[in-house]
């Protein structure tokens, strides 16, 4: 019977206020602990998704310069890149410069049709 007794002082304990009490706290508390953890991790999502797009752009800036780094080991890519970089033209060659009238008149000339466009006329005018 003590044992019964002593199972039951201890199920008195157990249940009582201030214990649970201080068990409610903590179950708050833990609870807390897993909204605060899920906002994070829908943070980490988030920074997960903006770190792998900019994994793909630097691939992407990668392939173009190794095609520039290739294209300048030939001699027409040394050749392009110089010309781009300084005003520079081979022997022989020569600059054409193009230049529009500026007497060019705007208004379009009125064709006639001949006897075709007549037709064409009346026709449309009597649908």
């Amino acid at each position: 019977m003590k044992s019964f007794q002593r199972k039951r002082g201890w199920r008195n304990i157990l249940h009582s206020r201030p214990v649970l009490a201080i068990l409610f706290i903590l179950l708050l508390i833990f609870a807390w602990s897993v909204i605060v953890f899920m906002g994070k991790m829908s943070i980490t999502r988030e920074n997960k998704k903006i770190a792998e797009s900019q994994v793909t752009e630097l691939e992407e800036q990668k392939l173009k310069l190794t095609a520039e780094i290739a294209k300048l080991g030939t001699s027409s890519g040394i050749e392009e890149s110089i010309r781009e970089k300084f005003p520079v033209v081979k022997e022989g060659e020569g600059v054409i410069i193009i230049v529009e009238d500026e007497n060019q008149s705007e208004v379009p000339e009125k064709k006639s049709g001949g006897f075709f466009s007549f037709l064409f006329f009346w026709k449309n005018w009597f649908k």
